[in-house]
Formats: C-alpha cells, sequence, structure tokens
C-alpha cells in the first residue's frame, strides 16, 4: 500500500483543522505541524502563549530554513502513515514546506488550499479561544503578515485543489470528503 500524504494549508481561522478533523473521522492519522513547535516552546521550557509560538516559530524557520517545520514532521508522518493509506498533515504554512513534502513523498503528496475571507477568518478566531491565537485584530493582522512571509501567498496558490470555506460544516464535509476519495480513492 502506498502511503498519500494530504497537506493541508490556509491562513489562520480558515478551517484547516476542521477539514483535518474530518479526515481523521475517516479513520486518516493526523500531524499537527504547529504541535512541533508547540514542543520546542515546551522544551525551552517556555509557556504557550501566541507571543512565543511566533517567536520559537520564526527562530526556527531563520535558523534551519523556511522548510524545517516540514522537515521535523516528516518521521512523524512516516511513522503515523504505516500501515495505513493516507495521512493529512494540518497546518502548512509556506511553499518550502510545500517543498519539503513534495521532495519526500513525490507524487504521494497532494495539497488542499483552504481559504476564507479576512472578516470571517477572524471571527472564527476570536471565538475559538486557543492559547496561540491572536487576541486582537492587529495581532491577527501581524499573524496573517508574518505567514504571508514564509510563503503562505506562494503555497496556497499551488494547491492541488481549494475549498472556500465560507459555508455550513455540512458543505465542508462534503468538500473535505469529495477531495479524499479522488487522493486516496476509497469509498467513504
Amino acid at each position: 500500500m502506498v502511503l498519500k500524504v494530504i497537506g493541508i494549508v490556509g491562513p489562520q481561522g480558515s478551517g484547516k483543522t476542521e477539514v483535518a478533523k474530518i479526515l481523521t473521522n475517516l479513520g486518516v492519522p493526523c500531524v499537527r505541524m504547529g504541535n512541533v513547535v508547540w514542543e520546542e516552546v515546551r522544551r525551552r521550557g517556555l509557556e504557550i502563549t501566541e507571543t512565543n509560538v511566533a517567536k520559537i516559530a520564526v527562530e526556527l524557520r531563520e535558523r534551519e530554513g523556511l522548510g524545517a517545520v516540514a522537515k521535523r514532521c516528516i518521521p512523524l508522518i512516516k511513522a503515523k502513515g504505516e500501515g495505513k493509506p493516507a495521512v493529512v498533515v494540518d497546518g502548512i504554512r509556506g511553499e518550502a514546506e510545500v517543498n519539503e513534502f513534495r521532495r519526500t513523498f513525490y507524487g504521494d503528496f497532494r495539497l488542499i488550499a483552504v481559504q476564507s475571507e479576512e472578516k470571517i477568518r477572524y471571527s472564527r478566531v476570536a471565538s475559538r479561544g486557543r492559547v496561540d491565537d491572536a487576541d486582537t485584530q492587529e495581532k491577527f493582522r501581524e499573524k496573517d503578515r508574518r505567514e504571508s512571509s514564509w510563503g503562505l501567498d506562494n503555497a496556497l496558490t499551488i494547491a492541488d485543489f481549494t475549498i472556500v470555506n465560507e459555508g455550513t460544516l455540512e458543505d465542508l464535509h462534503r468538500k473535505a470528503v469529495e477531495i479524499y476519495r479522488k487522493v486516496v480513492g476509497e469509498k467513504v
């Protein structure tokens, strides 16, 4: 069985994690890229906050290159994917990360871009209460700019599939399952 790797890219609040949850509910294991950064924050004895996570994410990319987090995820993807038809990678933030996955998994890597307009994304982020979320509109926009500097916009344009997530959860579910079927070829 050939492992398919399904990457999910999009700006904060677009619905990447919701797509990952949908696929996880189909039995697909998930590697969340943010957990790699969180692990590094904890390793350094820091609290998980938006400021600390941003600082470490920037530092990793400056020190190890824009594909640093992806490189750290590859062994996790291989381990979680053993004996499985697919693994989902939640939280791709840039083109260099996409390139790392494409280099490693070749034609078995597919990228889904999840997009929503800024107003909808900010509303989602403001209401979900994650410890690493921006807590003001200015910090939200600052995070958008930071992620854009990592090649997020380019990654969105090179995606194999795009989901515009501005409807219901049922719409999102239908779109995600449809893409899963195209990539993995399994009946769901």
